[in-house]
């Protein structure tokens, strides 16, 4: 459920309170819960309502499970809501019986037990009803410990008039070759093909990347296992972005989601972008202008022919360790995730996760009217037909690490400093790497540095 103001910037506060989660008893909290019963509770929810939905989402469930009552307390932002459930587990009590958390975080409470394994009530005979994608990212030991509400497909996002301008057909950008290429037309008439700074903003499309790269940059099991330079993956990923730096055929200087970054796509500067498929509706409101000139495709490949995703941003709903009334949470989750809750968000403009809405004629049909109002500004093409392809391609597994608010903030504090051309980009991700390893193992966890 994502929104044009990014949730990300706050997460570095609570990096400190995850690190005590990590360390401190996780699996006892977890273990202070229990089943309950499934047909009757009076549920606590946490989580963030950017569509102003949940009243009537909550409405419905408890309609179609008179014995089940569900409190929803909004907790702000995914950081706030991420925080609290922190010092919740911290204090050993007092945390809800269901959460909603970003994607990249459901690993940090899954590794520490204060999640419950969802297989348990059958959740992990659903991986075939989901996208490939925001079903991986939620997996620990192979088991499901959340269940994805939405999906970010990374897409190819580009100005068609200014790559007409620049003598490029974005419709013949297969490869990342072709991409290069193009970015080098594109720079001599006048604009970047895109931006990256390095900053803390462009760690989620970084991820994404380096996934449909086929990269571990790190591993998670019983123990960390960090590989930013050696693993094939990365050394594919750092070379072709060490190679636009070089050529200055992108902007260095420009961060994600900043004041100049709307404007410089506002007025061409920035001729495209790879990011989630929930951009639509942010291009729309950032750059206005450019009404009718956007265009979106699938992501370039490392090899013609092949049809490899990633995925960037999105949210699940998870059920709480220290709840008694697990059974009734988990068919809470199930019904917004996957039961006719699931629905209803598609329907009021999240992006779904869930296959029979992706293929489904009213999710591409192009004269619904929130589709004709996101179609006329990308110049009459039926965008969610583009997404729903994408968000059905193959994606490996990837697993973020269990201290990912602190891998985001320190992503910015050591890639910028290769973006700014002060080292290499291999050696920032050394140092990257370091900074990863050292704090895990000073948040007590067991950590192989391989770079």
């Amino acid at each position: 459920m994502r929104t044009t103001q990014k949730a990300f910037a706050a997460l570095t506060a609570a990096a400190t309170l995850i690190g005590l989660a990590a360390c401190g008893g996780g699996s006892d909290n977890a273990s202070k819960g229990s089943t309950g019963d499934a047909n009757k509770a009076e549920l606590v929810f946490w989580g963030w309502d950017t569509g102003h939905t949940m009243t009537n989402l909550i409405k419905d469930f408890q309609k179609a499970n008179p014995g089940i009552t569900v409190k929803f307390n909004n907790t702000g932002t995914a950081s706030d809501t991420q925080t609290a459930l922190s010092n919740a587990i911290a204090a050993g009590k007092g945390a809800p019986d269901v959460v909603m958390l970003e994607d990249p975080t459901v690993t940090q409470f899954a590794v520490t037990g204060d999640l419950a394994d969802l297989s348990q009530f059958g959740a992990d005979k659903l991986a075939d009803d989901f996208s490939a994608g925001p079903w991986n990212k939620l997996q620990y030991n192979n088991k499901p410990y959340a269940l994805p509400i939405d999906s970010g497909p990374e897409m190819f996002f580009y100005n068609d008039a200014v790559f007409k301008k620049a003598g490029v057909d974005g419709t013949k950008i297969k490869t990342w070759d072709d991409y290069y290429e193009a970015a080098k037309k594109v720079k001599a008439a006048g604009s970047y093909m895109t931006n990256n700074s390095g900053s803390s903003m462009e760690y989620q499309p970084f991820t994404a990347q380096a996934w449909q790269a086929g990269a571990q940059p790190w591993k998670v099991d019983e123990k960390i296992t960090i590989d930013m330079t050696n693993d094939a993956g990365m050394k594919k990923y750092i070379d072709f972005q060490q190679k636009l730096i070089d050529e200055d055929l992108i902007d260095t200087k420009t961060a994600n989601w900043s004041d100049d970054w709307n404007r410089e796509l506002n007025d061409g500067t920035i001729a495209s972008l790879t990011i989630g498929g929930w951009m639509p509706v942010n291009l729309m409101n950032g750059a206005p202008d450019q009404a009718g000139n956007w265009r979106v495709a699938q992501l370039p490949q490392w090899n013609e022919g092949d049809e490899t995703s990633a995925e960037d941003g999105g949210s699940a709903l998870a059920v709480v360790g220290q709840s008694k009334q697990q059974a009734a949470a988990y068919k809470f989750v199930e019904y917004l995730t996957h039961g006719k809750g699931a629905q209803t968000m598609a329907d009021t403009g999240t992006f779904p996760s869930l296959k029979s809405i992706l293929t489904s004629k009213s999710f591409t049909d192009p004269n619904s009217e929130a589709n004709k109002k996101v179609n006329d500004y990308f110049g009459g093409q039926n965008v969610n037909q583009v997404l729903s392809e994408a968000a059905q391609r193959k994606v490996s597994k990837f697993a973020y690490l269990p201290y990912n608010p602190f891998a985001q903030s320190s992503f910015g504090d050591q890639i910028s400093k290769a973006f700014s051309k002060n080292i290499t980009l291999k050696e920032a991700f050394a140092n990257y790497a370091k900074a990863l390893a050292d704090h895990g193992t000073q948040q007590g966890y067991t950590v192989t540095n391989k770079s």
